[in-house]
């Protein structure tokens, strides 16, 4: 039997209790970050070989909301380990045993996030599913549970594509715009790993840590300085740009190459694919390769073949394994509740669809992981939600008066954040705000004070109408 939408509203005096703490929250926002990355594909171990994840996958704690957490649990544990976070992850279906999921430890980073990364996970010969997701369980050291997370779905395959990439199955194939990881592993020894990254505004070769790139197609015919972006799957040959997603540095444009046993193929078009060995030239560079040696990166200038002119041979630090990578954020607040509950299921909001208008505009909120004790707020003010399923939530939009008094006189956009608050107060954040943005030219038709007349609110109640229906824009802050 398909589930009944459910309407929940708070009753006022409940209202009134979280209204005063949203506001704190908008104030001073106390928020707590899980920051979950991990490579899109999985490659499959083989007997009682483990192939462990590569890259690995890594958290990262983020926001004040931790410390103050911390902080209260501190007041009312004694001991110094009470306040620490721990954690395990594991894949999706090995259940509950800790046996079978790794540990993991929290270091606190010169940023003041904190790092946890799982280094021994891989999927066994014996798991035969085509995909899976990663599950991450974090606690307070005084067992207090935090809640569970779950990463995106990650294929599994069986080893890299050797044939020659098709557009027609494009399920390992690498588009522009999409987020990559690249690694070198000099002589293919797993010790000697090492990942591109960004460390104090530089580009490092780290032993430990990973970063993901968004990787740009870019225009050839186009100047460095210019660097329009281009839609489509990258092609060896391709003018690409790696930049970081995390602090926005970025490469010079780069020429990325087909790898075949340590030479560079100059005349290869074919997609890339997953887990492919792969160079990247300079543009406009006499053969020079981004390259690393240790811990740094540097350009190495391959050596051209004679006898070949469509190769040129590199060394073993400029050979890079790529990989697509996803990201999965949640965000939450407890501080201002006091909960002793998980606050999984976090919400995600994926997308908004505003429908109607005047007194009846409706918003559905698409995300996942939404249930029946959910309320969205616009700013410090609860609408009336109805539950759907766990992907849609539906609300009255707010009248524009509950954020102005003067709302009739309003000049300029008014921008509320959008939340999801639990009838807990466990507040969810997101990156969506709403806003209410008068028309210039309804603005100037407005009767000036002295000249309203004596049946003033039939005339400002059709044009609220007029204002709530036509007045409403959505954005998603980048």
């Amino acid at each position: 039997r398909a589930e009944e939408p459910l309407s929940c509203r708070s009753n006022p005096y409940q209202t009134n209790l979280l209204r005063d703490s949203v506001r704190r929250y908008l104030q001073l926002p106390a928020e707590q970050t899980v920051l979950i990355l991990h490579a899109k594909v999985a490659q499959k171990s083989y007997g009682n070989e483990k192939r462990f994840f590569c890259p690995p996958p890594c958290v990262y704690l983020s926001g004040p909301g931790w410390k103050l957490k911390q902080e209260q649990i501190k007041a009312t544990d004694l001991g110094e380990a009470s306040f620490r976070v721990c954690g395990y992850m594991g894949l999706d279906s090995m259940g509950s045993s800790l046996m079978e999921t790794q540990k993991l430890s929290f270091e606190e980073q010169p940023d003041a996030k904190g790092f946890g990364c799982a280094k021994a996970l891989y999927i066994s010969d014996a798991d035969k599913r085509k995909h899976f997701r990663l599950v991450l369980k974090l606690f307070f050291s005084n067992g207090q549970e935090i809640g569970t997370f779950h990463s995106k779905l990650i294929k599994v395959i069986s080893k890299p594509s050797q044939k020659k990439q098709s557009l027609k199955n494009t399920d390992l194939c690498i588009s522009s715009g999409s987020k990559v990881s690249l690694f070198n592993r000099l002589r293919s020894q797993t010790v000697s790993t090492r990942y591109l990254s960004v460390e104090g505004g530089a580009f490092i070769a780290s032993a430990r840590q990973w970063a993901a790139f968004t990787l740009h197609l870019a225009d050839e015919r186009s100047t460095r300085s210019e660097f329009p972006l281009r839609e489509g799957y990258i092609r060896y040959g391709s003018v690409v740009q790696l930049v970081c997603t995390a602090t926005g540095i970025a490469l010079p444009p780069l020429i990325i190459r087909k790898v075949t046993k340590q030479y560079a193929m100059l005349d290869v078009d074919e997609p890339i694919s997953q887990l492919h060995k792969c160079a990247f030239q300079f543009q406009g560079s006499d053969r020079m390769y981004l390259c690393l040696s240790m811990e740094k990166v540097i350009q190495f200038q391959a050596s051209p073949c004679p006898k070949e002119a469509n190769r040129e041979l590199l060394n073993d630090g400029s050979c890079w394994t790529i990989i697509g990578t996803e990201t999965v954020e949640y965000t939450f607040s407890e501080s201002l509740a006091c909960i002793r509950e998980p606050v999984s299921p976090v919400p995600l909001i994926a997308a908004l669809q505003l429908t109607g208008g005047g007194d009846v505009a409706m918003l559905e909120v698409q995300g996942e992981y939404f249930h029946t004790h959910l309320k969205v707020w616009f700013g410090d003010v609860e609408a009336e939600t109805m539950y759907r399923s766990p992907k849609s939530l539906v609300c009255v939009v707010p009248d524009v008066s509950a954020f102005s008094s003067d709302w009739r006189w309003l000049r300029y956009p008014i921008t509320v954040p959008l939340l999801l608050i639990r009838d807990d107060g466990l507040i969810y954040s997101s990156s969506f705000t709403f806003t209410y943005t008068p028309e210039q030219s309804f603005i100037l038709r407005q009767p000036v004070l002295s000249d309203v007349p004596q049946d003033s609110d039939k005339l400002l109640d059709s044009i609220h109408q007029e204002f709530t229906r036509t007045n409403f824009h959505l954005f998603m802050q980048s």
